[in-house]
C-alpha cells in the first residue's frame, strides 16, 4: 500500500524574510507615527517655544536671523526609523511676526544602507516673501523643489551675516540623537495640516 507523502513545510527564504520585515517596519514607520504622534495645536506650540529658545542659545546665527525672517517654519522633533527602508515624521508650526500662523508635517521615506533610529529638529528661516508665499499656496511642498535652501552648518554659521543672508530659506538642525549616522530633509514633503486645539 502506498502512503501519500507528507509535504514539508515551505520556509521563506531569508532574503525575502528581510524583505518583507523592512516593508512592515517602513509602514509601521509612516503610520503610526501619525496616530501616536498627533499632538495638539497647544502641544505643537509648546514644543516650538522650546526648540526656538534651545536654538537662538545654542545658534548666534539662527538668532540673529530670526530678526529678519518673514516667516520661521520649526520642527521641533522629527523621527527617523528604517532598516534597509525607512521613513520620518514630525510636526510642527509656522510663525510669522511671532505668531503661529499654520500647523504642518514633515513626512519622507528612503531607502537604502540603514538600520537603526535617530531624532532630529530642524528650523527653516523664509528670507523673502516669495518663498513664503510658495511654502502657503502649495499643496504640500517637496523639499529640492521650489525655493532654495541652505543647510546652515557650524561652518555656514560662522560666515553668515544679516547681509549675507538676503533671500532664499535657510535650515537650522538641532536635537540630533539616536544611532543613525546623518539627517536629510531633501525629498521630505511638508504638508498644512489642522490638529485638535
Amino acid at each position: 500500500m502506498h502512503t501519500p507523502e507528507k509535504k514539508k513545510p515551505t520556509l521563506i527564504p531569508p532574503r525575502m524574510s528581510l524583505t518583507w520585515l523592512a516593508v512592515l517596519l517602513a509602514a509601521l514607520v509612516l503610520t503610526v507615527p501619525r496616530m501616536a504622534m498627533a499632538a495638539t495645536a497647544a502641544e505643537i506650540d509648546r514644543d516650538v517655544n522650546g526648540a526656538l529658545q534651545t536654538l537662538y542659545r545654542t545658534t548666534p546665527a539662527a538668532k540673529k536671523m530670526a530678526k529678519i525672517a518673514k516667516g520661521i517654519l520649526v520642527f521641533p522633533d522629527v523621527v527617523k526609523a528604517g532598516l534597509i527602508i525607512g521613513g520620518q515624521y514630525g510636526e510642527g508650526a509656522l510663525r510669522v511676526g511671532g505668531k503661529t500662523t499654520g500647523y504642518y508635517n514633515t513626512v519622507a521615506a528612503s531607502y537604502g544602507l540603514q538600520a537603526g533610529a535617530q531624532s532630529f529638529g530642524y528650523a527653516l528661516f523664509f528670507l523673502d516673501d516669495a518663498s513664503l508665499q510658495y511654502l502657503n499656496k502649495s499643496e504640500g511642498w517637496e523639499l529640492g523643489v521650489g525655493p532654495s535652501i541652505v543647510v546652515v552648518d557650524k561652518g555656514v554659521a560662522r560666515s553668515l551675516s544679516t547681509t549675507t543672508a538676503k533671500s532664499g530659506v535657510y535650515a537650522f538642525f538641532f536635537h540630533q540623537q539616536g544611532l543613525m549616522a546623518g539627517i536629510g530633509i531633501q525629498g521630505s514633503k511638508i504638508s498644512k495640516i489642522t490638529p485638535e486645539k
